[in-house]
């Protein structure tokens, strides 16, 4: 079987991308459909791969095609050069002055629908020649994307600098307790810890940053909470909550648009308060367009609490109140 030395074989872009677009759908087929090729094509380039690099990348089975170990980590990088050279592609277009690239954002998911329209709207109307990637997920997936460069800025909560983040601290956003809409939970009237834990909790799973803030706070007030189920999506919260499956607790963007079949209100004794912070890879030189983007999603976070669009929410060096 001829080695990754081979002069005769080398690997090359239209490899990567059919390694990379197979591992994102699971089929060659569709693969094929999305590269604008024929199937035999595709199946070729990645025999083509896996011929030299001795090893194979795929396991064939009757659901499509899983990729193994080596398949999946030569993806992670693939994906990552491809990345790297679009952005270095758009950037190197000749332009009249316009700052042109691609930029991956991360957004975490409580804010996705306050800031994903906004930011978006103003990048393209002031700056059509970059490109937008937006990602969402909770604050640690989205770290791990930052140290993995798979992410060029992101919002994140309850961090300071680390070795690999440049990280800004940009606002305070307080925690509510969430209940069914029967409840009559009203935002004039702070619902404490004690009350809470007199109803079944839908919780975040461990390992979740919001379930290390709740469970300090927890510990803080000495209460005991009765936890009917856990899950990593804030979408099953929201909607085991209007089932009738117990309360919830979320920062308050996260329900701000579904008080029409929620009912919510801030959390006292203690009050629970989540920092929302704008990480970035300490790298040392920051592409035009990622700095464009960067002060753009700075300014979309100030304008929605300037506006009261995001509830409970200060500015970092305003006082909260009370």
């Amino acid at each position: 079987m001829r080695g990754r030395d081979d002069p005769e074989e080398p690997m090359d872009l239209k490899q990567l991308k059919a390694l990379v677009t197979v591992v994102e759908v699971g089929s060659v087929t569709r693969a094929a459909e999305l590269l604008h090729l024929v199937q035999p094509a595709v199946t070729r380039q990645i025999r083509a791969l896996e011929h030299e690099l001795g090893v194979p990348l795929f396991e064939r089975t009757h659901h499509g095609m899983r990729p193994t170990p080596a398949g999946s980590g030569l993806a992670d990088r693939a994906r990552r050069a491809l990345t790297e050279l679009d952005r270095a592609r758009a950037e190197l277009t000749p332009a009249t002055g316009a700052v042109t690239g691609i930029v991956t954002v991360g957004l975490l998911e409580s804010t996705a629908e306050l800031l994903a329209d906004p930011l978006t709207r103003a990048i393209l109307r002031d700056h059509p020649g970059i490109e937008l990637r937006l990602l969402t997920a909770y604050s640690g997936h989205l770290q791990h994307w930052l140290d993995d460069g798979d992410l060029d800025l992101s919002l994140l909560y309850n961090l300071t600098g680390t070795p690999l983040l440049n990280v800004t601290s940009l606002a305070r956003e307080q925690l509510w307790a969430v209940a069914p809409l029967a409840e009559n939970l009203s935002p004039e009237e702070p619902v404490g810890l004690t009350e809470l834990a007199r109803r079944p909790i839908i919780m975040p799973t461990p390992g979740h940053g919001l379930h290390a803030l709740i469970t300090s706070s927890l510990h803080q007030a000495g209460v005991e909470i009765d936890v009917a189920v856990q899950t990593n999506s804030m979408h099953l919260q929201k909607q085991l909550v209007r089932a009738g499956h117990g309360w919830t607790i979320l920062p308050a963007v996260a329900i701000a648009n579904d008080l029409d079949s929620l009912s919510a209100a801030p959390l006292c004794a203690p009050e629970t308060w989540r920092s929302i912070v704008l990480g970035m890879p300490r790298t040392g030189r920051v592409p035009a367009a990622v700095e464009v983007v960067a002060r753009e999603l700075v300014e979309q976070v100030h304008s929605a609490i300037r506006d009261g669009r995001w509830p409970s929410a200060r500015l970092h060096h305003a006082p909260a109140p009370g």
